[in-house]
């Protein structure tokens, strides 16, 4: 038996910080894109980055803002960021270990906060959304992130099922009236939603999180016992490689 939840996302993406440092599916995408293209227009604010990862979230608003301060559980992982940080000669990117759901800074010093792939590893996402919305200036704008999970319940536990079965430290992804929902009563006013799709290499997939080949085969099979309208919906390919559903939510804090 393991310690607690924060302990073992923290374990997991400690072990595989460096992968995700690499991982393509991390550094791109058109949502960073879109994220970058947004920091440009109104550049030279303070920004947090929450649940950094990798930290690529923090690498393109390092190019626009004049702080960018990376928030993660994982202390592995955030030493990673700051060797690539320095790597790139970006010196105003700064560290900080901490949760999500407790965040260890003064009330409205943020001018941006932005999250990327994080929050289906969160306990409690209303909770987040409430300090977010706590260190962020009134009038700042919140950029959000992640795989969503599809409205229909079939779809929606199958989903969960591959993703918790590829990574213990998997929450859940919550819809996109989930997302709105928490962020309304946080206090967040939503401006834009943007919805796509990313496909995701199976092997590539596995691979970044170690997971052990007994699940890994799991995983196959249960994908071979896929209902027709469930390994359509996923893209599913013969290979495992699949495409999932992703959402950017652009908010004001008022």
């Amino acid at each position: 038996m393991t310690g607690d939840h924060r302990g073992l996302v923290a374990e997991q993406f400690g072990e595989q910080a460096r992968a995700y440092v690499d991982s393509a599916v991390h550094a791109e995408g058109e949502d960073l894109r879109r994220l970058a293209a947004m920091l440009a227009a109104q550049p030279g604010g303070r920004a947090l980055d929450v649940g950094c990862g990798g930290g690529h979230v923090a690498y393109a608003a390092a190019r626009h803002c004049r702080e960018v301060v990376a928030v993660d559980l994982s202390a592995a992982m955030l030493g990673q960021v700051r060797a690539e940080a320095v790597s790139r000669g970006l010196g105003n990117i700064v560290t900080r270990e901490a949760s999500a759901e407790s965040l260890p800074f003064e009330d409205g010093g943020f001018d941006w906060v932005l999250s990327r792939y994080s929050a289906h590893h969160w306990p409690r996402l209303c909770k987040a959304m409430a300090e977010a919305r706590r260190v962020i200036r009134p009038g700042g704008v919140g950029v959000f992130m992640d795989v969503v999970a599809p409205a229909a319940p079939l779809l929606d536990t199958w989903l969960q099922t591959f993703e918790l079965m590829r990574d213990p430290g998997h929450l859940r992804n919550r819809t996109v009236a989930q997302w709105r929902q928490a962020l309304t009563e946080a206090g967040f006013a939503v401006d834009k939603v943007f919805e796509g799709r990313i496909r995701l290499d199976f092997q590539s997939w596995v691979r970044r999180m170690a997971t052990p080949e007994p699940l890994v085969t799991a995983i196959r099979l249960l994908q071979a016992k896929m209902p027709a309208e469930v390994a359509e919906h996923f893209a599913l390919e013969p290979d495992g490689s699949f495409q999932l559903d992703v959402a950017t939510l652009v908010v004001k804090a008022v």
